[in-house]
């Protein structure tokens, strides 16, 4: 029997942000793998980022976590999504080797001091009334621990689907955890039942490339963590080709073959990446669907299809891929599959992410019903981080949604629930323009620093560009004659004022730009491109910065209200019984969270309002 502040039980994008996290902060942690192959293992899509995802890794990169400094090490294509519309939902995304972003992230954690990285699978799970836990293998060893924390991903008694055969199996052929459920069942805790899929894998060789769309990387944008030095480079492109009326008919004709549809998957699967036959079905008036083929890795020839995730049998895929543009000869590598597995009821939870009933119990990632390895790494970080304060007797934090993506995601998550794969996406932040990819370091590296998450080196690098931003802040005001930016207004089309002019009312200008300014004028030289660009877009947008603020300040005054752990709800006269109900059920910790639970109207939230602040009044005198 071995002793330790903190067991992690999982090594995926959760688990190992947890696990850095609690033994940076210098607790004594056991990380357990089912598979130390599996340890940051992209299971999916060998992609980092993406639409609302880049915003993630940007924040759990200024926390002091490692995906997006992995991410950068291991990079093969990057690319800024959305760059022509507004930086509020500009997201970077990256293609990255597969094998290398497992091999990194492993000698990460078998370099880190205070981290104990083991193979084996938890079988059971006992809590002691003394606050101590224990920890048993299904080889017999046990481990005795303060703290727990459950980043499982999709292994909990997962089986993989093609057609009609099944086994009892994780991802990429990895073994499943078949008794941990049990356990947790044991607990109280309510458990679901999820699904999701990937596609098949296909021989680059066996590709037509020439006849297909090629997508190259950007170059010269940002790199994911502020504390890469170097700009990372593009080493691979990817490919676009599409679905066809062909496809869509050898899809329909064989749909009773589906699993999904015939019965054998019981779990929900994610509505925002459904399997090609859900598509072709749902959007039954479009004649193709986008397919994107991206590399695997450097050093192998298996391409990844995405947007073809399917559960249907072999002989059907094969047919299904063989019908694709560019895709006629291609030898499948590896099928497609379907994956259902156990998750939690995310509502049984504090926003700290620790279970409300079991004090030491925190959960992170897929186990909590979301999807994809940003959303995993978001919850793995600030589970690490309070699972740490607690053990160090300091108070947790709560990323509030004004705060970052995390505070949307873990605030959706367990004040919402979810009845599906939870994925993130821009929509879901009131805040989205403050809350930048660009921004992230100056919205949350004090905050990682205060826990002692954010090392030497990292404070550095954002007290230097916190001072760039305040020089640069100050060239804003320098004034230039009409005859020196004549042609800098000229060649962009807009009228020349009548007086001299400052920067800032240049950058104000539609057609003009911070970095057209540097072209011409060379006001900002010496300034790196990401210093420039957030001083723009702060200038651009500043009217709508300032009215999301003002909401910002109107959302915290419910936020900062908070309320008892043991405020009566049933006691109270006022409320209809649907909100005492959900109000008892989810135990809100603010009147903020409370407002955001269905089924709480905003009269309920104004008598309760009244009566929690009565209710503190009387407890201060009492």
């Amino acid at each position: 029997m071995e002793n330790f502040d903190a067991v992690v039980i999982g090594a995926g994008h959760a688990g190992c942000e947890a696990g850095l996290a609690l033994a940076r902060t210098g607790n004594k942690t056991l990380l357990l793998t089912i598979n130390l192959d599996a340890v940051a293992f992209l299971a999916c899509n060998p992609s980092i980022g993406g639409t609302a995802k880049g915003q993630l890794v940007g924040e759990v990169d200024a926390l002091g976590g490692e995906m997006g400094v992995n991410a950068d090490k291991t990079v093969l294509q990057l690319r800024m999504l959305n760059s022509g519309k507004g930086p509020a939902v500009q997201s970077l995304r990256a293609q990255t080797d597969k094998v290398n972003y497992h091999n990194e992230m492993k000698k990460t954690l078998e370099s880190c001091e205070n981290l104990y990285l083991r193979q084996g699978e938890v079988v059971d799970i006992k809590c002691f009334d003394d606050g101590e836990k224990e920890v048993t293998t299904a080889l017999g060893q046990v481990y005795h621990c303060k703290v727990i924390i459950f980043a499982t991903g999709v292994y909990l008694k997962s089986r993989i689907i093609i057609g009609d055969y099944t086994k009892e199996s994780g991802p990429n052929g990895f073994s499943s955890a078949q008794y941990l459920s049990n356990s947790l069942a044991a607990l109280g805790i309510k458990l679901l039942r999820f699904k999701t899929g990937t596609p098949a894998r296909i021989n680059g060789r066996s590709i037509d490339y020439s006849v297909l769309d090629v997508q190259k990387g950007d170059e010269n944008i940002q790199n994911f963590s502020f504390i890469t030095k170097k700009r990372v480079k593009n080493r691979a492109v990817c490919y676009l080709t599409y679905t066809n009326e062909k496809t869509h008919k050898i899809i329909m004709d064989n749909i009773d073959k589906a699993p999904v549809y015939s019965g054998l998957i019981k779990g929900v699967g994610p509505r925002y990446c459904p399997s090609i036959e859900t598509k072709v079905i749902r959007f039954a008036d479009k004649d193709r669907h986008q397919l994107f083929l991206e590399p695997e890795s450097l050093s192998t020839q298996e391409v990844y299809i995405q947007g073809f995730s399917t559960s249907m049998p072999v002989d059907v895929q094969e047919k299904m891929v063989h019908s694709v543009k560019g895709l006629e000869k291609a030898e499948i590598m590896r099928d497609s599959y379907a994956i259902e597995y156990d998750c939690i009821d995310p509502t049984q939870l504090n926003p700290t992410l620790e279970l409300k009933t079991i004090k030491g119990l925190f959960f992170a990632g897929q186990i909590n019903g979301t999807s994809g390895y940003e959303e995993a790494a978001a919850q793995g970080i600030i589970a690490g981080i309070n699972a740490s304060l607690q053990l160090r007797g300091k108070e947790e934090i709560v990323l509030k949604r004004s705060d970052g993506y995390i505070g949307v995601l873990i605030d959706d998550i367990v004040t919402k629930g979810t009845q599906e794969p939870y994925r993130m996406m821009t929509s879901r932040a009131e805040y989205r323009l403050l809350l930048r990819q660009d921004n992230a370091d100056l919205r949350l590296t004090e905050i990682g620093r205060k826990v002692g998450l954010v090392s030497d080196e990292r404070w550095k690098i954002y007290q230097k560009k916190r001072k760039n931003l305040e020089k640069i802040e100050k060239l804003m005001q320098k004034k230039y004659k009409i005859e020196e930016i004549k042609q800098l207004f000229q060649d962009n089309n807009e009228n020349l004022p009548h007086d001299s002019i400052s920067v800032r009312d240049m950058i104000k200008r539609s057609n003009i730009d911070a970095f057209k300014v540097n072209d011409y004028l060379h006001t900002f030289k010496g300034f790196t491109h990401e210093v420039i660009n957030e001083q723009n877009i702060m200038i651009k947008y500043e009217g709508y910065l300032k009215q999301q603020e003002e909401d910002i300040k109107k959302f915290k005054k419910n936020e900062e209200l908070l309320i008892d752990r043991d405020f009566d709800y049933k006691s109270c006269h006022g409320l209809r019984l649907e909100a005492i109900e959900k109000l008892e059920a989810l135990r809100p910790i603010s009147i903020g969270q409370a407002s955001r639970i269905s089924g709480v109207s905003p009269a309920d939230i104004a008598v309760l309002t009244v009566l929690v602040k009565k209710f503190k009044e009387e407890k201060g005198n009492g």
